[in-house]
């Protein structure tokens, strides 16, 4: 009795008046998509249907995302990750060398800052993972970081 209507009366419950969201919405034809046929509503106190993702990508929309990343756009990252490498390489030699090495690691970050500042996006490659700004915030905060630390040490 707990889900029943308090004004059904002794006869079976009337089914509840449409609400705005029980039919689907009418999509207006454009040059570019033609109308989508009519489809039947859904019964009242149902869903209607969701579109799948591909169903709404179309050919221009791919196209309008930009071009495609170079071919050389993996170099920037490359050349970021070999002197990230060679910093470690020389901090692991010994704690005489840990601030070459750090010193190293630091300068590093900060040329990603740097690229990732002067280049386009389509050279950029993996170091561009968000927004640029805070790329190169991101970037440009640590590779500080850790030439400080780089100076702090003896």
């Amino acid at each position: 009795m707990a889900n029943r209507p308090v004004n059904t009366g002794s006869g079976g419950a009337a089914a509840p008046p449409p609400v705005h969201h029980d039919a689907a919405p009418a999509i207006p034809a454009t040059p570019a998509a033609p109308a989508a046929p009519a489809t039947p509503a859904a019964p009242a106190g149902h869903r209607a249907a969701r579109t799948t993702r591909a169903a709404r990508t179309t050919r221009a929309t791919r196209a309008a995302r930009g071009p495609r990343p170079s071919k050389l756009a993996w170099l920037p990252y490359l050349v970021v990750l070999a002197g990230t490498a060679a910093g470690m390489l020389v901090a692991w030699h010994g704690s005489k060398y840990a601030g070459r090495g750090a010193s190293l690691i630091g300068a590093s970050l900060l040329a990603a800052a740097l690229a990732r500042l002067i280049l386009p996006a389509r050279y950029t490659g993996l170091l561009a993972t968000r927004r640029k700004a805070s790329d190169v915030l991101g970037f440009a905060v640590f590779g500080a970081a850790v030439l400080a630390v780089a100076i702090a040490l003896p």
